[in-house]
């Protein structure tokens, strides 16, 4: 199934977008709603708050009285984390089950108010956030929940920064306008990018990036480093390291819109092993590609053999992220080369000149083609280029 994070601060609207992918046909966990759940009356949850934090969090009727539960509860960081001490694990569990009972195609939403403070977004396939100032979250708060504006304050201060929110998004949903301004930006989403990225997934399907220069987004890196914390979660120790390598790990340098990564393992067994667990985070293997284009070595001044250039190769599903991720045996000549070249070009404004000029060539050759013609001219450009670059860094 495709796991996708929702979050945002108090008062953002997230329950209007959760509503909004709910009727479009998602499985919502709610992770509010399993909140109350697990402190209902009769529970062992709300046993433990009571213990915790006293009578007096109680209602008439044997409830929990939120509003008094949070007054407790958020007044310092000690209360704030013998609270969690004892939902979090609640919900965890009740969490788990919901997500076990969901059918193997689901677009799997989670709601999920602190899922930036709980360092969950590595385990979803895709991070939305629901961003409004916070200014205008207190006011709505105040306006249209009756939230006293202290109480307010002081839950949202409790909460990550909506710079810390920003750096997990993958999708930055603007909710500051309106109401139901957001609505038509929800639905092309879900159209567009959600509903592709679950047939991608479950099928094995990459996202092919186009072959065109864009300018240098700064955001690349802060791309990379979420993909990179997700593939850490897939593979665990079977990855000695993984780095942000090729053009768009180059601050400044034009580039495809194509995110490259590079996964150091002991050997191919190895990154045969994480095959699966590679596809289940959503980067499926492209099977037709087994090595890097060889180059001349001492061991092979020919530079014929596949075998001391091989590699596996997969892709993102997501079609709003094309991903490219090589998996190299650590100490092999193409591991060794995709560090030694990026930062080659990080250092040297000369090469970076000189490789630009070159992509810039190789977009031209492949401007009006297709498919594998226009990978053949576009690459057929670049190899001999990476050819003498391999020997000017020897």
């Amino acid at each position: 199934m495709l796991r996708i994070g929702l979050t945002g601060g108090m008062g953002a609207g997230k329950s209007t977008v959760a509503r909004i992918l709910a009727e479009r046909g998602a499985v919502l966990i709610d992770s509010d709603v399993i909140a109350r759940e697990v402190v209902a009356p009769g529970t062992e949850g709300l046993a433990a708050l009571v213990a915790a934090f006293g009578d007096d969090i109680l209602a008439a009727d044997g409830s929990l009285d939120r509003p008094a539960l949070a007054a407790r509860a958020f007044a310092d960081d000690e209360s704030r984390n013998t609270l969690n001490s004892i939902t979090h694990p609640l919900v965890g569990k009740r969490t788990g089950e919901l997500i076990s009972a969901a059918a193997p195609d689901a677009i799997l939403v989670q709601d999920i108010p602190l899922l930036v403070e709980n360092g969950l977004a590595p385990l979803m396939n895709l991070v939305l956030v629901v961003d409004v100032e916070a200014e205008t979250r207190i006011r709505r708060l105040v306006e249209f929940r009756g939230v006293p504006e202290i109480d307010a304050r002081a839950r949202i201060s409790a909460q990550a920064t909506d710079e810390q929110r920003r750096a997990v998004a993958d999708v930055l949903l603007d909710n500051n306008g309106a109401p139901g301004e957001i609505d038509a930006v929800v639905h092309r989403l879900w159209d567009e990018r959600l509903v592709p990225f679950e047939r991608n997934k479950r099928t094995g399907i990459t996202a092919k990036g186009a072959l065109r220069l864009v300018p240098a987004d700064p955001d690349w890196a802060a791309q990379a480093q979420r993909i990179i914390a997700r593939l850490w979660v897939a593979c665990g120790a079977g990855a000695k390291r993984i780095d942000h390598i090729g053009s768009t790990a180059v601050p400044g340098l034009d580039a495809k819109d194509v995110i490259d990564i590079q996964i150091t393992v002991a050997d191919l067994a190895a990154a045969d092993e994480l095959r699966t667990t590679l596809a289940e985070a959503g980067f499926p293997r492209k099977d037709h590609i087994t090595s890097d284009n060889p180059k001349p070595t001492a061991n092979d001044p020919a530079g014929t053999d596949r075998e001391l250039w091989a590699k596996r190769l997969h892709g993102s599903a997501d079609p709003g992220r094309p991903v490219n991720v090589h998996l190299r045996a650590e100490g092999a000549p193409g591991q060794r080369f995709a560090l030694e070249f990026r930062d080659w070009l990080r250092s040297d404004a000369a090469a970076r000149a000189e490789y630009l000029e070159l992509k810039r060539e190789a977009e031209a050759k492949a401007a009006g083609l297709s498919g594998a013609a226009a990978a053949d001219a576009y690459y057929g450009v670049k190899e001999p280029w990476f050819d003498a670059a391999y020997e000017r860094l020897r």
